[in-house]
């Protein structure tokens, strides 16, 4: 389980055929998971401050991290342990697709990002609910069928990847999990 609250930015330093292998301000465990962008993954392998995880074929078809490169941004989260601090949401790392952006509007020194996501994501979109944006825990200011709204906070926008984010760029995304679990009882 993770919350949301990133905790730091890694580099992708290599990433060959299902082996990522990013940059951390930790020395990391083998067998320790990880949220890198959102999506629980487990050390594989470790180099000092590098970390290797390995990417299975469904991470690749459900999430961004196919497509990232050398040198590519990513936010990182070490799972919760018991007694710590919830300042986010619950976030299992289980990335339920991807989201594209399709406006980022500066309002004073925050801005206001506006992802359009898969259409079967939509009915667990509320306002005042979360959303977790590439492992991010975001408050939806304003939902309207599978868009979301939300304002980012000039620290959130600094200290996360959104700051490298554009319209039209793809990010991951993972409903609330009380709101799915809520959806799952109507039916």
């Amino acid at each position: 389980m993770f919350t949301g609250i990133i905790q730091a930015v890694g580099k992708v330093v290599e990433f060959r055929a299902s082996r990522l292998r990013v940059t951390t301000p930790w020395s990391l465990r083998k067998g320790e998971s990880v949220a890198v962008d959102g999506a629980c993954l487990t050390v594989t392998a470790r180099r000092g401050r590098q970390a290797d995880f390995d990417v299975g074929p469904q991470t690749r078809r459900l999430t961004t991290l196919r497509s990232l490169q050398i040198g590519s941004r990513v936010n990182l989260e070490r799972a919760l342990r018991v007694g710590d601090r919830l300042g986010g949401h619950w976030v299992t790392g289980h990335v339920e697709g991807t989201g594209r952006i399709v406006a980022i509007e500066p309002e004073r020194n925050a801005r206001w990002i506006t992802l359009q996501l898969p259409p079967a994501l939509g009915p667990a979109l509320l306002p005042k609910g979360s959303l977790a944006v590439d492992g991010i825990s975001l408050t939806i200011a304003e939902a309207r069928g599978s868009r979301a709204r939300f304002m980012i906070i000039p620290h959130t926008w600094k200290h996360t990847s959104l700051a490298s984010k554009k319209t039209g760029d793809f990010v991951n995304v993972e409903t609330d999990l009380l709101a799915r679990y809520a959806l799952r009882g109507k039916k």
